[in-house]
């Protein structure tokens, strides 16, 4: 099993590189051999829906996908992350569905969280739902009928698919430690997916509840200690959230760069992102593109409400408009505009849809240099597949995926891929990988600072006598790069 390395990493699903794992390893090992040292390979085990993410069980890897031999392989040649879904099962999963059959003679009864048994009396009230941090609309409580007939109300963040599990029942805990530890014997690094929603306390937002998630990561930790499998956990909000796991020792992500840096190319102003740089985590994935979309909430801190929205209605408006140029057919289809969630009453943009390439208008210039800067921010620098091959906006994914977000999801063969890594695009950000990968100054210290205008940032890597440093114009779109072996970029 390769260790976690501060090299590239990508994001993917199992089918979306070629057709399964074995297709994935083959197109990794032909065409990304040297760009690729990590790869987070998302819910490859059987599922019921959301796209792998109402995960069945942990016992095996999906059939459509491969198998546990093929997950090893890869673990030999690339540091591999895999998820963990800590807030919620499927509803096809056996312990649901034996609690479905038997009611409250299920030994998983006390697995699921009752709606009128975790609120006091008379409660929720109109204030208890105001302030929560929902998802949906309605809240998150879904009526379920079991077999005898009697209905029962569960706690669903969600989709259709999913049911939250409660991390204080003996039931989830033995579930947790039973699953995590055949995770960890296959993978360095397992994500918590949904972190933040665990921890549920009546008259509160539940989402990240200070102290009890920090009880409940203790809970889930504890399989993971025997191996020293490294944790991340997933969570879309303010980045003192981010600093507060750091500071334990967890791996966060950097969700806040991919708007700060929409914002500094689009609207020439560099003084956002360059606070970001300076105060970021080191201890940290960074990303700019995911499978769900580009973060928003992520940036609150770090920009005002109202250049948050200034910047997401820009990228609204760009995605609005591509889609607007599709056939008819496609255009009754749901395109998702935008997730919207409910924050201390306020409705409020949670992220935005599309691909990062299509949501930067598809300009060459800019993304590359979006990308030279990810690649220069201190952490790890995850890829997502789609952004990895500056892939667009696909609209006939509406017609077979799941829901709008399926725009960003499309698969490729390995006969796009081929193609795509001949384009002058994708030569240019692979040699940026390359010497990301190779160069030790990313071992040592970073520092940021304003080059000759306001408009120039410099981002410096110093590790000994060895440097690389990007010098970035969000004016001209431009970089150069230097390093201390006299190449340049």
């Amino acid at each position: 099993m390769r260790k976690i390395e501060n090299k590239c990493m990508l994001i993917t699903y199992a089918d979306s590189m070629g057709g399964d794992l074995k297709a994935l390893e083959h197109v990794l090992d032909t065409y990304f051999k040297e760009e690729i040292a990590g790869v987070h390979i998302l819910p490859f085990f059987p599922s019921s829906g959301d796209r792998g993410f109402a995960v069945i069980n942990y016992d095996s890897v999906d059939p459509a996908f491969g198998t546990w031999e093929d997950i090893d392989r890869l673990a030999e040649k690339y540091t591999l992350a895999a998820d963990f879904m800590l807030n919620h099962i499927s509803i096809r999963a056996e312990e649901f569905q034996d609690y479905m059959e038997k009611g409250d003679a299920s030994a998983y009864r006390d697995m699921f969280i009752h709606w009128d048994e975790f609120w006091p009396e008379g409660r929720p009230n109109e204030e208890d739902l105001r302030v929560m941090y929902s998802r949906k609309p309605g809240g998150p409580c879904r009526e379920f009928t079991l077999h005898d007939g009697s209905k029962v109300k569960l706690w669903c963040t969600f989709y259709e698919e999913q049911v939250d599990i409660d991390p204080y029942s003996e039931a989830t805990q033995e579930y947790y430690r039973r699953n995590l530890r055949r995770l960890a014997s296959h993978v360095p690094m397992i994500r918590f997916d949904a972190f933040a929603y665990t921890s549920k306390v009546p008259g509160t937002p539940c989402f990240f509840i200070e102290p009890q998630i920090w009880d409940i990561l203790d809970i889930s930790m504890e399989p993971l200690k025997e191996t020293g499998t490294a944790m991340l956990a997933e969570i879309h909000e303010e980045y003192q959230i981010q600093k507060k796991l750091e500071a334990k020792g967890h791996y966060v992500y950097d969700f806040a760069l991919p708007l700060l840096l929409l914002h500094a190319i689009e609207f020439k102003r560099t003084d956002r992102l360059i606070h970001w740089l300076e105060i970021c985590p080191h201890h940290q994935i960074t990303t700019l593109d995911t499978h769900d979309g580009i973060g928003v909430v992520d940036a609150a801190g770090l920009m005002t409400e109202e250049e948050m929205d200034e910047i997401s209605q820009l990228i609204l408006a760009r995605y609005r408009e591509d889609f607007s140029k599709q056939p008819e057919e496609l255009q009754k289809l749901d395109p998702l505009t935008a997730q919207i969630i409910n924050v201390d009453g306020k409705q409020k943009i949670y992220q935005l849809p599309g691909t990062f390439f299509s949501d930067m208008n598809e300009d060459e210039d800019a993304y590359l240099l979006a990308r030279a800067v990810q690649l220069f921010t201190p952490g790890i620098p995850q890829i997502y597949y789609v952004g990895l091959l500056a892939g667009t906006n696909d609209f006939e994914g509406l017609v077979h995926g799941e829901g709008g977000r399926d725009v960003n999801r499309h698969n490729f063969t390995e006969e796009e891929i081929a193609e795509r890594v001949k384009t002058p695009l994708l030569q240019k950000l692979m040699a940026l990988m390359r010497l990301r990968n190779t160069s030790s100054a990313f071992d040592g210290t970073f520092s940021v600072s304003y080059g000759q205008t306001p408009m120039e940032l410099v981002l410096r890597w110093e590790n000994g006598e060895v440097f690389a440093e990007l010098t970035a114009d969000f004016d001209t779109k431009k970089f150069d790069v230097r390093v201390s072996e006299e190449k340049t970029i």
